[in-house]
């Protein structure tokens, strides 16, 4: 079976859904913000404060290569790691992506029980959430195979349209360059 990578925004799911979706395709599961974090032995946050975001986005870039390079994973990554072209490029090659799309509302409320989110911390969380959608929305839509809406859905019921989604794909098959995009609740998404 051919590696999972995870996409979407902060709020979508990506980490609670790959760790079920791993179990179920018994494949390891690695968190790419957990992997920096580990590396480090501090939190995103304190990576932020120290380094900056591009500091952050280079040591995303190394760990993304890393691990894109394992075989046979389910890989959560962070909201921002489609910013930097060399991991759009590792993602698409080497594994199907699944864009896990979330409505704002939603997103907004999952957000929120987290403070340690650093381009949440100052002003509305929610005119971040909406221009950050705005930025990378696209490029999740054109880099993804698979496109899955979480809003409103259970975990389980997320898996099993990945599932079927990668079976309609046959993943095990050599990867087309064409982008096979659906969305698994027929919603537009709202903005």
């Amino acid at each position: 079976m051919a590696s999972i990578f995870l996409i979407g925004p902060m709020g979508a799911g990506k980490t609670t859904v790959g760790r079920q979706l791993a179990r179920r395709l018994n494949q390891p599961f690695f968190d790419s913000d957990r992997e920096i974090e580990s590396s480090c032995g501090v939190d995103i946050p304190t990576i932020f404060d120290f380094e900056g975001e591009s500091g952050f986005r280079c040591r995303e870039e190394r760990m993304i290569d890393f691990l894109t390079s394992k075989e046979n994973i389910v890989l959560g990554t962070g909201g921002g790691a489609v910013l930097r072209e060399a991991n759009r490029d590792r993602l698409k090659k080497r594994g199907v992506v699944v864009f896990l799309d979330v409505d704002i509302d939603v997103q907004v409320e999952r957000t929120s029980r987290n403070n340690s989110r650093p381009l949440l911390q100052q002003g509305d969380p929610r005119a971040t959430l909406l221009e950050i959608s705005r930025k990378r929305g696209p490029i999740y839509r054109e880099l993804a195979h698979v496109h899955i809406s979480t809003s409103n859905q259970r975990h389980q019921k997320v898996v099993d349209k990945i599932c079927n989604e990668l079976d309609k794909l046959n993943v095990s098959s050599k990867l087309s360059a064409n982008t096979v995009e659906q969305d698994a609740v027929g919603t537009e998404k709202k903005e």
